[in-house]
């Protein structure tokens, strides 16, 4: 007889443990060992395929791999058809967070200045996902794509009414979404674009009276101002024409304005005029979220179920310090009352900081991590030397900008300041993702000195103009190309003033 073809038998049990996949002592269907599988870990699964042939199958199984991709946030907008290994594909979504945070942590990236070269001065700036709108004096109002480097900056085009001949008024307020693009200006007109449809104004409204504060929607199309004593809100209908939904007349002038992302039906609005917070809805337009008379709200922030907001304390109130308070917006009702500082609070940032977290400035010069099941603080920075002015945290780090031209990345579990840049002006701005950072230098004389009343005046000194700095860490690039500006100093100079120094640490080319 011949003898049996070894390598044909052993291929043939195999493909029998395939279907039925020994555990053990039993043998257990392949669907009935895959749902067994999957509550095991990265580190779990790695040991089973070392068990068996058939295990490192069912170990290796696309659906479990993909499944642990979804789990730890990668790739959420992929299907498991995308990639043909996706415990590759975690492996190196992995090692490129690594990397990211490698990069922020020691500086090494690009960093670009979004300059607006008209002699014009900056009055603000705001940004999502990497576009950054800006307005200046002129009346101009720009757009960049840092997520494509497209640096061109297009001008978004204002709307001309009967009478507009003559110079644009400033700029106040500007604000952007994934969709729209909103400007307010100083004689109370406010425009709206869209950035699927070119650079005409989509809509425009006009108040009688400067505007104090504009709010735009992270979400749709909604927008919030405040003139006076009235608050106006406007939002497309059905049929896609503007219109006003709401007109809501308050006690004081307001000095903070923010809509509650993530809202169905009509919009909610969170106003903040001198000492009275007011919910603003429809059902009930005047409705007093928070009011203690000598006590001014010097910030405001809101996430989709509450709002956080800092009180100053005034006179007799002194045994009382300056807080933040955290309201639900549900129930009305004041969770948490934080802080214990002699400073007021000026700025908060809730709705971009982790669950159950909330990250303030104060003006006494410190950062303050808050957990809200908590009323103490869990870590107290000594950031800046005139005040803290503009906030964010993620999980790990802490951006925060002051009032004397300071930027500084933290790490928040170890208490200490990676690196810090400095510019001229008050920072006003701050935004950064996984991979960039957004920050702007706003200054607060918008006519200096020396600077002619001309419309065609394009002389006032770069200096008193402010500046935008894009910074990008997960580029690759040579390492002269890689560091910051102030780093790039090879000390060849010998005349004039150099305003590039070079440091002498960490990126000396001497």
């Amino acid at each position: 007889l011949k003898k049996p073809n070894k390598q044909f038998s052993f291929f043939f049990s195999f493909q029998n443990e395939i279907n039925e996949v020994p555990f053990f002592d039993i043998q257990l269907p392949y669907e009935l060992a895959l749902k067994i599988f999957q509550y095991l870990g990265k580190t779990e699964l790695g040991r089973c395929a070392q068990v068996s042939r058939t295990w490192k199958v069912l170990a290796e199984d696309e659906v479990l791999w993909y499944r642990l991709c979804q789990q730890e946030g990668y790739l959420l907008d992929r299907s498991i058809s995308d990639h043909s290994c996706w415990k590759l594909a975690l492996k190196d979504c992995r090692t490129r967070e690594r990397t990211l945070k490698t990069n922020w942590k020691n500086r090494i990236g690009a960093v670009s200045q979004l300059r607006y070269e008209l002699g014009k001065i900056l009055c603000d700036v705001h940004s999502c996902d990497g576009v950054v709108i800006a307005g200046y004096t002129s009346g101009a109002v720009r757009l960049w794509d840092t997520r494509t480097w497209d640096y061109t900056a297009p001008i978004l085009e204002p709307m001309h009414g009967p009478g507009d001949a003559g110079p644009q008024p400033h700029v106040s307020f500007v604000r952007i979404n994934s969709s729209l693009a909103v400007a307010a200006y100083e004689d109370g007109t406010v425009s709206v674009w869209s950035l699927m449809f070119g650079r005409e104004p989509i809509h425009r409204y006009q108040h009688n009276q400067r505007i104090q504060a504009l709010a735009l929607g992270s979400g749709g199309a909604t927008v919030a101002t405040a003139s006076g004593f009235e608050v106006k809100v406007e939002s497309p209908n059905d049929r896609g024409f503007w219109q006003t939904t709401e007109t809501f007349e308050i006690q004081k002038l307001v000095n903070f304005l923010n809509l509650v992302p993530d809202v169905t039906g009509s919009p909610v609005t969170v106003a903040a005029a001198e000492d009275i917070v007011y919910l603003l809805k429809a059902e009930d337009p005047g409705k007093i979220l928070h009011s203690v008379y000598g006590q001014p709200v010097t910030c405001l922030d809101v996430s989709a179920h509450e709002t956080a907001f800092g009180v100053k304390t005034f006179g007799w109130l002194l045994n009382e310090p300056n807080q933040i308070l955290l309201y639900n917006l549900e129930t009305s009702q004041c969770l948490k009352k934080m802080g214990n500082s002699t400073g007021d609070f000026t700025c908060v940032n809730l709705q971009n900081s982790p669950p159950n977290m909330v990250v303030t400035g104060n003006k006494d010069r410190r950062v303050r991590v808050f957990d809200l099941r908590k009323s103490e603080s869990l870590c107290s920075l000594y950031a800046h030397q005139l005040g803290v002015s503009a906030v964010q945290m993620d999980d790990w780090k802490i951006v925060s900008g002051g009032e004397e031209g300071l930027v500084c990345v933290w790490d928040q579990r170890m208490g200490t300041k990676l690196w810090e840049m400095h510019a001229r002006h008050p920072v006003r701005h701050v935004w950064f993702n996984s991979h960039s950072l957004i920050t702007a230098n706003i200054p607060d004389e918008k006519t200096p000195r020396g600077a002619s009343i001309t419309d065609d005046d394009l002389t006032v000194h770069r200096k008193h103009r402010g500046i935008i700095y894009a910074y990008e860490f997960s580029v690759d690039q040579l390492a002269v190309e890689s560091v910051l500006p102030i780093c790039r100093s090879s000390y060849d100079e010998v005349t004039g003033y150099n305003y590039n120094i070079g440091l002498a640490v960490p990126y000396d080319n001497i």
